[in-house]
């Protein structure tokens, strides 16, 4: 395992470090075993997931505490930036915690859990901007927006998986 992120302290999603937390989750038709499969085609991600215009894999292993993504970033449906995310905890089949490793610093956690139906999916980012009170005042900003575009990927990725993920 890598190393151990701390949870910060937050409130109404606003951290006292003036980081953001975002959250939300679904059910995926499907077991445990197989959402986790279909979640771990890193270049998939970009068929559901709506402000990915692709998903590369850039480290020599595609499996585990290390790989690295290179995850070309639309805004406004223009692909504008290429954000590089790392593996820093790697729990098969049941958490992923991957590092942001660009100019958005934090973390972001993919927890699945066998339910009635399927896998609980639960996606959370917990982010920063390393600019001063304008940082967060973008994050702000953002932040419904981004909660929006999560759950339209969510929506997507039911749909993508109860498609059979082909």
């Amino acid at each position: 395992h890598g190393p151990t992120f701390p949870r910060r302290a937050c409130r109404r999603k606003v951290c006292e470090d003036g980081a953001m937390q975002v959250s939300s989750e679904t059910v995926l038709p499907a077991p445990i075993e197989r959402a986790w499969e279909v979640l771990m085609r890193w270049e998939d991600q970009a068929i559901w997931m709506k402000d990915a215009d692709s998903v590369t894999v850039v480290s020599p292993h595609r499996e585990g505490v290390g790989v690295v993504l290179a995850v070309k970033t639309r805004v406004l449906n223009v692909p504008l930036f290429t954000e590089k995310l790392e593996v820093v905890e790697w729990e098969p089949p049941t958490r992923l915690l991957m590092a942001h490793r660009s100019f958005i610093h934090g973390t972001g956690e993919w927890s699945f859990r066998a339910v009635e139906g399927g896998t609980l999916f639960r996606w959370s980012e917990d982010i920063s901007l390393p600019v001063p009170l304008l940082g967060e005042i973008a994050l702000q900003v953002y932040r419904p927006f981004m909660r929006y575009l999560m759950r339209g990927a969510l929506e997507g990725l039911r749909a993508f998986v109860a498609r059979g993920a082909a």
